[in-house]
């Protein structure tokens, strides 16, 4: 068939282009000369060597019929220079797909010959990283300049919830999970010390690259000690809070010394690195939306819990769910504005199913009304695509916590920027995704969820 003439001469371009590549850019992992992508091992050399994305184009594509559905999953199995947000699914979806330079040529005409409607979103990735990295405040910045205009290090932020406990020593706690695969701690904070109330666990930073989870996290904790709402210090008097900016330290610590577009942790296997921890949780894993494959993006590692990080954080939930009272739990993500809930691994319905949709709508209008940005809301499987291994079903479905979702913070999902967000969003994104928190408690509580 035309189709797998097409792919069996990309496959053959490709592996002629490697017989070229120096050992030490990893040949074995299939990465190329120009960049580590997202779709590769990931494992570059020691020191500061940066991946580069010149002139590598966002394609937006939709699918029209199921010829180029087949196409695209197998072009997605097949070359590790382009960069899919996603999978090929269903007739209509579309899809973002990052190109390398050098496979632009191709690419288009693929294209063009089985004529898929697309746009060119962005045709110089690296422009937008450069931009992205001069809005990085130096490693060793005094913690007081921190602040929501800025994108920091990881010690940055450590330091400056250092700072704030030491501020604030009545109402805040540094919490240690422990060390990474790579023996960094995972930090976090507690906000509100009363044992009468019930707790609210939030996440981010999972995945590395998306930087505005950590920021929005940051603000959360800045808002609980320093607002002057009303409805936020009603917040932080009737609830304890439970904030983890960065739970996969190893990642976002990469993804500002080597590669922006790492995802993964930085567990070794052999010549590649990684595995996607939200892709690694004991619930269901490894059973949909997921990999076997230690050099794709959403490899779910080689067991359900292999990772340090995973273990980490199961421990700390099973050790306190009871006990400091957690019934809600939120992870932070980019990017495609949605407001997700339990499950991402069938379409089965929880129990709880239309309170956690009226919520999400509701938290959803509210975000409308403050910003005028549109989030979807709905349960995971059927707002963005199947997924197993989740953080978020786990929390939900093992550890008993009825209030779960999973939030994809701005941009849209044809986003120019992808996880690239600008700086100058970081507020507004938190904010609204505070407000999106602050309804769905509140909408919550009207329920009896937290008597």
């Amino acid at each position: 068939m035309e189709i797998y003439r097409i792919l069996h001469t990309l496959k053959w371009q490709l592996r002629l282009r490697l017989l070229v590549i120096p050992l030490l850019t990893m040949a074995a992992c299939g990465a190329n000369t120009e960049s580590v992508s997202d779709n590769t091992c990931g494992a570059v050399s020691a020191g500061k060597d940066q991946a580069r994305y010149d002139h590598y184009r966002i394609y937006n594509v939709q699918f029209d019929n199921e010829e180029q559905i087949k196409l695209f999953q197998q072009l997605e199995k097949e070359s590790d220079s382009l960069t899919f947000i996603g999978h090929a699914r269903e007739i209509g979806q579309k899809l973002s797909i990052l190109v390398a330079a050098h496979r632009v040529a191709d690419f288009a005409d693929l294209l063009e010959t089985y004529k898929l409607q697309h746009r060119v979103l962005t045709y110089n990735f690296q422009e937008k990283i450069d931009r992205n990295m001069r809005e990085v405040l130096p490693e060793h910045i005094d913690a007081s300049k921190y602040d929501w205009q800025h994108f920091f290090h990881l010690k940055t932020i450590y330091d400056w919830m250092d700072r704030m406990a030491a501020k604030y020593p009545d109402q805040l706690s540094v919490l240690n999970l422990g060390s990474s695969t790579q023996g960094n701690d995972i930090k976090g904070v507690k906000v509100g010390n009363n044992p009468a109330n019930k707790a609210i666990f939030i996440e981010s930073g999972i995945h590395a690259r998306e930087w505005i989870a950590p920021a929005t996290a940051t603000y959360i904790i800045n808002e609980l000690l320093n607002s002057t709402d009303e409805r936020v210090q009603k917040l932080a008097k009737n609830y304890n809070w439970f904030v983890f900016p960065c739970v996969n330290p190893d990642g976002y610590k990469y993804t500002f010394e080597h590669d922006r577009m790492w995802r993964k942790n930085r567990q070794l296997f052999g010549t590649c690195r990684g595995v996607d921890l939200n892709r690694n949780y004991p619930d269901h894993w490894n059973s949909t939306g997921s990999s076997s494959d230690p050099t794709r993006y959403d490899f779910a590692g080689p067991s359900a819990a292999s990772e340090l990080e995973t273990q980490r954080l199961i421990e700390f939930i099973r050790g306190n769910v009871e006990k400091e009272q957690i019934k809600t739990y939120i992870a932070l993500h980019s990017y495609s504005q949605m407001l997700m809930f339990p499950y991402g691994y069938t379409k089965e319905h929880v129990s709880n199913y239309d309170d956690l949709q009226e919520f999400g709508k509701k938290a959803s209008a509210a975000i409308k009304a403050e910003s005028g940005r549109d989030y979807v809301s709905g349960n995971l499987y059927e707002t963005i695509y199947p997924s197993s291994g989740g953080s978020m079903d786990w929390a939900h479905a093992e550890a008993g916590i009825p209030i779960a979702y999973t939030f994809e913070l701005r941009g849209p999902p044809d986003s120019q920027d992808l996880f690239i967000l600008p700086a100058v969003e970081i507020q507004p994104t938190a904010s609204e995704a505070f407000t999106a928190i602050r309804t769905i408690v509140e909408a919550a509580a009207e329920k009896g969820y937290y008597k």
